[in-house]
């Protein structure tokens, strides 16, 4: 017979059962404070705002008010923004994604000189800060002649060396050597392999770097606030960023406030759209790369 469970036992059990929970609720809360903040204030007038507590609505509902003025002012260039936002998020992340998938392929699959010396620099390359690099690449914008061009944001952001990483653990999970080796003896070529085959594979992880890569270029700030000047070229970050830098300056009008508010709510929208609509795609993608890992 087995003893009966001390009341201390249960206790200590049930407290390990819970405490994950509370722990996960509690950060769960902490990060949808400022979006719950966000939400409610892009639904106040510029003097509730101001006049009113953050976490509940003020006297009157301006949501629809707000983004009338919001795509209304200096004639309409927030939707120009959020247009120059997703050429940029679009084009750098797909191609940055495309890059890493291969790069990352390559070194699950190829054996080379120098892989591990290569790989090596990609994983040094994952802990340097992106503001270090911002000046420089600022530098090499502007002698070649890219500064305020789309390809000054585009082209560096090409290069995604966490995306190598991740792809790379996914690669020696999911692609089997049986199946490459098969392939090779029916006659199919490398690119012929990945394109047909392998890229199928690597879906869920493509996925998962595709949208680190996609919230990366859509959140980018540094760089297009160094590398452009023209305001037509702005994403919409260094755009409401300046808009929130006039509203602040001595003497100016404040009215400026609700419309940056109701612009970063607008600006979060497709974001989390996309990841709700991915989400099958990125856990599978996670899930996987935590278990190999």
């Amino acid at each position: 017979m087995t003893a009966p469970r001390s009341a201390t036992g249960r206790t200590s059990s049930a407290a390990r059962r819970w405490f994950p929970l509370v722990v996960m609720v509690a950060l769960l809360v902490y990060f949808l404070i400022p979006l719950v903040w966000l939400a409610i204030a892009s639904t106040k007038s510029n003097s509730d705002l101001f006049g009113t507590f953050g976490f509940w609505l003020g006297g009157s509902f301006k949501l629809f008010d707000n983004l009338a003025d919001l795509f209304a002012r200096d004639n309409g260039i927030f939707a120009h923004w959020l247009s120059n936002t997703v050429v940029y998020a679009v084009a750098a992340s797909l191609g940055g994604t495309l890059f890493a998938t291969l790069a990352g392929y390559a070194f699950a699959v190829y054996r080379f000189p120098g892989r591990g010396a290569l790989y090596g620099i990609v994983l040094a390359a994952v802990f340097v800060p992106s503001t270090v690099l911002a000046v420089p690449l600022y530098f090499m914008m502007s002698e070649s002649g890219l500064s305020n061009t789309l390809l000054a944001i585009i082209l560096p952001s090409l290069v995604f060396p966490f995306g190598v990483f991740l792809m790379r653990v996914y690669a020696e999970a999911s692609v089997p050597d049986e199946l490459l080796d098969a392939a090779r003896v029916d006659g199919a070529g490398e690119f012929r392999i990945f394109a047909r085959i392998v890229f199928r594979l690597l879906t869920p992880g493509f996925v998962t770097v595709l949208l680190f890569s996609f919230v990366a270029a859509w959140n980018n700030f540094f760089l297009p606030l160094l590398v452009l000047n023209r305001a037509d070229l702005f994403p919409v970050t260094v755009g409401l960023a300046n808009w929130y830098a006039l509203a602040t300056q001595p003497g100016n009008v404040q009215t400026l406030y609700a419309i940056v508010v109701t612009g970063s709510i607008v600006a979060i929208l497709p974001v989390m759209v996309l990841f709700l609509f991915l989400q099958r795609y990125w856990q599978q993608g996670l899930s996987l790369g935590s278990v190999r890992g």
